[in-house]
């Protein structure tokens, strides 16, 4: 049979096949592309500086004096608008959070509550630090988690995952769901609190992460740098005065939270955000003794020893040329 004859009859059993592809072939050529007479030169003087998002000054070790010593057997400092870490130790060794925990119960709480919604408190913990919390009070969700974070709070961590659509159990398998979904895979929780537990434990590193995500909330950003604050039940006859565990709020400049924590195990815990000029750094501490001293000496030695480097947008349009030169030499 005549090849002519044979696509004529191939089109007539299957037309809807020559149809896509010839939809197809017109969605190639739409596509925009680089035309062929473009020089690499001609092609980059399109990207327009001003396009071109300055990246964040880079830090710079000028290692004009020692590092501290510490006792902290997990520690990670990180240069947050930059993401670089300034110094690590341990930061992938899985220790105890003590009442770090609550920064992860309080981003749960937020998913999943509105910030008016009112709980009644069922039971009462007692066990370590509360805010004096009683059995029917009814309570804002907002005042719990000013509750948590300020005060470290046991009692109003507790009343904020009792209050959830299963418990205590199911709000626990919702924060263990959200160190998921943020990618952490070395942080476990078994209860909303920080009670020691073997299984409930994070590193310096994911912890570091779950604090660079909770400041992203602008609640959680000023919650954790409050000093003191009071608040109230719904009916205004209960007070509950909340102060900060965090000693180093108001003694060294720029330090504006984040969460403390202590047990036996875990010894004493410590995530710190700390904003000088332009600049902001976060330092994490586990399994210390002594994280506000410690702290404070990592926070003089990373402002004594780096400096940080400005990378000029035209120095980025230098490189894009260099490269398409390059590729196309």
């Amino acid at each position: 049979m005549p090849l002519q004859q044979k696509k004529k009859r191939d089109f007539k059993k299957n037309p809807i096949l020559y149809l896509k592809i010839l939809l197809f072939f017109l969605f190639f050529l739409s596509l925009p592309g680089i035309p062929v007479y473009q020089s690499p030169m001609m092609y980059s003087s399109a990207l327009d500086l001003e396009q071109i998002p300055s990246p964040a000054p880079f830090p710079q070790n000028l290692n004009k004096s020692p590092f501290p010593k510490i006792s902290a057997e997990g520690v990670i400092i990180i240069d947050l608008p930059s993401q670089v870490v300034l110094y690590e130790k341990n930061s992938q060794t899985r220790f105890p959070p003590a009442s770090t925990t609550k920064i992860i119960t309080s981003l749960v709480a937020l998913d999943y509550y509105r910030l008016e919604e009112v709980l009644e408190v069922k039971k009462v913990i007692t066990e370590g630090r509360t805010m004096g919390l009683v059995a029917g009070e009814k309570i804002s969700v907002e005042n719990l988690i000013l509750g948590a974070l300020i005060h470290s709070a046991n009692d109003a961590a507790y009343v904020l995952a009792e209050g959830y659509p299963g418990g205590v159990p199911a709000f626990v398998v919702k924060m263990n769901e959200k160190v998921v979904s943020l990618g952490l895979t070395n942080t476990h929780f078994t209860n909303p609190v920080g009670f020691e537990d073997e299984n409930q434990y994070t590193t310096a590193y994911d912890l570091a992460q779950i604090c660079r995500i909770a400041l992203e909330n602008s609640l959680i950003k000023k919650i954790t740098g409050t000093k003191l604050i009071s608040v109230s039940d719904e009916s205004y006859t209960l007070f509950h005065t909340l102060e900060n565990v965090n000693l180093l709020l108001g003694k060294v400049p720029g330090v504006a939270g984040v969460k403390t924590g202590w047990t036996q195990q875990a010894g004493e815990v410590l995530s710190t955000v700390v904003k000088r000029e332009k600049h902001e750094i976060l330092i994490v501490l586990l399994k210390s003794d002594n994280r506000f001293g410690e702290t404070e000496a990592l926070i003089n030695w990373v402002f004594d020893n780096f400096e940080w480097v400005d990378l000029q947008p035209t120095k980025i349009q230098s490189l894009v040329n260099h490269s398409l030169l390059t590729a196309f030499a």
